[in-house]
């Protein structure tokens, strides 16, 4: 289920609109077109991107039509009348290919394929270059955090630190890379996620002491009692406080399930705390930290200084997707009237892929993914025996007789979406079993293997032919 149910036609780029009158006004309101989606570079130097943002897309696109309101909006923004006429009426009708969200995806290969006449498909790209971006941007973020803390449980609590209202498809899609659970109540709602939260320092100060304030919320929430130990002094108030409340509370059959350290040297105190919890016999007392994670410092919390957290709450870092403001998502019409189109470039590294094309996955004789393929939508993946660098084609790879996967599907045709309801818990164990058969080097934290993905021989002549093509039709020699 989507927010947002005031979203319309009108979540567009005006650009798009300037275009799609002029589409109409000279007649090319019929053509059918095909358009790619894909990302140039992996984020945070990543050797592998996490697809997510496509439920929530098509939800929304479900939404993109023109209300009479939004008529009038474009009426004096100088839209034709004509062409207004033709919003009224106006709902995206084609056709959509994709692979399954929370696959692992590379770059520049077609993640995405759009058909349908020109204007649909043109109106369309700011929302969904708006969405899958971002989603994806965000899963990947947090699929690399799971994967720096060994798997360890942790929980989104970026809510207060996210840009507005892109909290809610950010919670989402920090639980597809693998956040167990959200504070955002709202898109736990509205996504059917886990939700998750205490206590805060301002709970603590509004009691005369720490432990009558722990006593309280242990009276209000006993089986969910964790308590924030940092507010005046972890290891000489918090965790003897905790102790002393852990050893009143057996009487009544009641536990305490954590503590959290929300401040400080998170390694040296949560291993004094670890040390003071189990002497005191309280060694199933988890730990949790916050306080400005990620991965990086996840990661050398673990690793070099054996800190004995348990789980994290990861707030800013990953809400934001800090360090990459953006994934850099393009969306490139690829062919047009059964024709194949491309856009051209001197640097060959932005010359896009022309023709309707398929993306199909490769694996080696161990089951795990070797090679990814971009061909032509009328070749058979089983016929092709090599796979070509896309930018030096000398260089190439042999696929001959090795197993083979389509990875898109039609998603979307008519109006509705084809997708199953489905949780983002769920397509999280959908990543993990494809991570699992990604091979390790691709997962490396710092200087990842780069994925090959090649292109087919037809492919390759296809864009060489139109290459030189517009050369010849054009200034460029």
């Amino acid at each position: 289920m989507s927010f947002c149910a005031d979203i319309t036609g009108l979540y567009t780029d005006f650009y798009e609109l300037t275009m799609a009158q002029g589409y109409f006004e000279c007649g090319k309101k019929d053509q059918q077109v095909s358009f790619d989606y894909y990302f140039r570079t992996n984020p945070f130097k990543n050797g592998f991107t996490v697809f997510a943002g496509l439920s929530d897309f098509l939800d929304l696109l479900q939404q993109f039509v023109y209300s009479e309101s939004d008529i009038g909006f474009l009426a004096r923004q100088g839209l034709s009348n004509e062409f207004l006429n033709y919003l009224r009426n106006f709902r995206f009708n084609g056709v959509i290919y994709s692979v399954r969200e929370g696959e692992i995806v590379f770059p520049n290969e077609p993640i995405v394929r759009v058909e349908g006449n020109i204007i649909e498909c043109q109106l369309i790209e700011s929302l969904l270059l708006n969405i899958l971006n971002f989603e994806s941007l965000i899963a990947t973020k947090a699929y690399r955090i799971k994967l720096a803390s060994d798997h360890k449980f942790f929980a989104d609590f970026g809510l207060r630190r996210a840009q507005g209202l892109g909290s809610l498809h950010a919670s989402r899609a920090a639980c597809i890379g693998g956040a167990g659970a959200t504070s955002n109540v709202q898109a736990a709602k509205l996504f059917n996620m886990p939700v998750s939260g205490t206590m805060a320092h301002s709970w603590v100060q509004s009691f005369d002491t720490e432990l009558e304030a722990f006593r309280a919320y242990a009276k209000t929430h006993p089986d969910n009692t964790i308590l924030l130990v940092d507010t005046y002094d972890t290891l000489k108030s918090g965790v003897p406080n905790t102790i002393l409340l852990a050893n009143e509370l057996k009487q009544e059959g009641i536990k305490i399930k954590a503590i959290r350290l929300d401040s400080g040297d998170l390694a040296y105190l949560s291993k004094k705390a670890r040390k003071m919890l189990d002497s005191a016999g309280f060694s199933d007392i988890a730990i949790i930290a916050s306080n400005q994670l990620n991965e990086y410092v996840i990661k050398t919390l673990l690793k070099d200084q054996n800190a004995a957290v348990d789980s994290f709450g990861i707030g800013t870092e990953m809400i934001t997707g800090k360090e990459n403001a953006a994934l850099d998502g393009v969306y490139k019409l690829s062919e047009i009237g059964g024709e194949p189109k491309m856009k051209f470039s001197e640097n060959i590294e932005k010359i896009t892929l022309p023709g309707k094309k398929q993306l199909v996955r490769y694996y080696d004789d161990e089951g795990k993914f070797y090679r990814d393929g971009i061909l032509l939508f009328s070749e058979d993946p089983m016929e092709i025996d090599y796979l070509f660098h896309p930018v030096y084609p000398e260089k190439f790879t042999t696929i001959k007789g090795l197993q083979n996967e389509l990875l898109h599907t039609k998603v979307f045709e008519n109006g509705k979406s084809f997708l199953s309801p489905v949780t983002p818990l769920e397509i999280h164990a959908y990543l993990e079993s494809r991570s699992a058969l990604l091979p390790d080097e691709h997962k490396r934290f710092i200087s990842p293997h780069i994925y090959k993905v090649g292109i087919s021989n037809k492919l390759l002549e296809t864009r060489n032919i139109l290459s030189k093509k517009v050369k010849q039709n054009s200034s460029l020699k």
